[in-house]
């Protein structure tokens, strides 16, 4: 195996190896097919080969991704479903895959690898895994709080999560708590601005019979449901002053007693707290305690709003499909326009906008893809242009690449070479041809023929190719693509 980043398809069957490998090899991936024996002997050889494997050889052993913990897998449906619970074991492919599927899979493999997992206890490896499926996004803020969450989530030190409503609070806390010695202790949530206050402290630390009207018996508080866990304590602004000097004292102290009580109990509980307010201002202005703040903000994570990190939205929203397909059997798509018209929204609710949008349009279009017209008013980008596929662009024609691996070779034809265009001849030449090599020159030629037809000007020429300017810039850059 090459020192570069390879993707290994290790198959017992010649010709489906071919068509994985072609499929790795059309979104850019530097393929291998190897029979079962040659991959071993080739780990054997060099053990920290940086691959990501495709196993689809029924004869796999259980214990090969048990003795490699630094190499990503990826299995076909001949693998018994139970390999996935190794750390190591990314996902599954389906008899067909999907465009989306293989670059989905291919993040988590990028991402395995970048966090170097192999090096890390068990349950880092396991919590790992899970964050790279809960908090998509490849943007380097992501991957910041990713790593953020592995280095507190060992300690017992209280974290502050900030950030705006809807960008994931509790889904990094759930992280911390998953990644933490305690991952096998109950998450117990609180939204502290859903409680009235007079009943705050009752939530929190529960009460005895008759303490107050309404008591009819003794009940535990959260404190107590969270005893060798976690307490996430969500909107912690939005806590009465007169609350907040008990939970210092239980913050100082790990010791509380129930309303109504006398017997003093011990809180051996991880505090984590979020809030969308920024809790300087409410200590200058009185309605937080300034003690309280610094107890909770021994370790700060602060969550970027969906709109800072754009990049990410096409890989959420597949994502969302996914679990929608998993969970509802609904599936559709989106167009490239279409995502480049979400992509450059202000989501206001950020992620929680954007899941209810998917949710939305999984009633109104199942099983349809869905173009910019279809989307509500506010999310259509006036400037975006309906989807016309005419050749393969990297990673963004999503619905002809998918008829391509679900159906056949002629689709493929379909989309690269449109009767009449006088591109490249549609004939597979018997000698075969570089598919990598031929579709970069063909993007290349057409990139080059509409900057010239336009004159250089990036905006016209990025319409006429129906994407947007920025990702022609990339493009242009990439090519080393510039005006004599």
């Amino acid at each position: 195996m090459a020192n570069q980043t390879t993707t290994v398809v290790v198959s017992n069957d010649e010709n489906l190896a071919r068509e994985l490998a072609t499929i790795f090899a059309f979104v850019g991936e530097h393929v291998e097919c190897l029979s079962l024996g040659e991959f071993e002997r080739a780990l054997r050889t060099s053990p920290q080969a940086k691959v990501c494997a495709v196993l689809d050889d029924p004869n796999v052993s259980a214990e090969l991704p048990k003795t490699y913990p630094g190499i990503p897998f990826l299995l076909t449906e001949k693998l018994p479903s139970q390999l996935l619970e190794r750390s190591n074991c990314l996902g599954m492919l389906s008899a067909k895959p999907t465009y989306g599927e293989v670059i989905r899979l291919l993040h988590y493999a990028q991402e395995y690898h970048r966090q170097k997992p192999g090096r890390e206890e068990a349950h880092k490896q396991h919590a790992m895994k899970r964050l790279m499926q809960t908090l998509v996004g490849q943007s380097d803020t992501m991957r910041e709080v990713r790593e953020l969450i592995v280095q507190v989530a060992p300690s017992n030190a209280n974290v502050l999560i900030l950030g705006e409503s809807g960008t994931g609070k509790e889904v990094v806390a759930r992280g911390i708590h998953d990644a933490s010695l305690r991952a096998n202790g109950p998450f117990v949530p609180v939204n502290c601005g859903a409680i009235p206050a007079d009943l705050l402290e009752s939530e929190l630390f529960g009460h005895e019979k008759g303490a107050f009207t309404g008591a009819i018996g003794a009940r535990k508080g959260r404190f107590e449901l969270a005893e060798g866990g976690t307490l996430f304590l969500d909107e912690i602004g939005d806590m009465p002053l007169p609350m907040q000097v008990k939970l210092l004292r239980v913050l100082q102290e790990r010791e509380f007693e129930r309303v109504g009580g006398t017997r003093t109990l011990r809180a051996d509980v991880r505090i984590v707290a979020a809030t969308h307010q920024r809790l300087e201002a409410l200590i200058t202005e009185g309605k937080f305690r300034e003690d309280l703040f610094y107890r909770l903000n021994v370790f700060p994570i602060e969550m970027p709003a969906l709109r800072d990190r754009e990049g990410d939205v096409p890989l959420l929203l597949n994502e969302m499909i996914e679990r929608l397909r998993a969970q509802e059997g609904v599936d559709f798509r989106f167009t490239d326009a279409a995502l480049g018209s979400l992509a450059i929204q202000r989501w206001s609710g950020n992620v929680r906008e954007l899941s209810n949008l998917v949710e939305r349009l999984s009633i109104t279009h199942p099983g349809r893809v869905v173009d910019v017209s279809d989307l509500p008013s506010k999310y259509r980008d006036a400037n975006a242009e309906p989807f016309k596929p005419v050749y393969p662009e990297e990673m963004q024609e999503r619905d002809a690449l998918n008829a391509m691996f679900a159906e056949d070779d002629a689709a493929l034809d379909d989309v690269l070479y449109p009767e009449g265009s006088g591109l490249i001849p549609a004939t597979l030449p018997e000698e075969g041809v570089d598919l990598k090599t031929l579709l970069g020159d063909l993007e290349v030629e057409l990139i080059r023929q509409a900057l010239e037809q336009q004159d250089w000007v990036v905006a016209r020429a990025a319409e006429r190719l129906g994407m947007r300017r920025t990702t022609l810039v990339e493009k242009m850059r990439k090519y080393q693509l510039a005006r004599d």
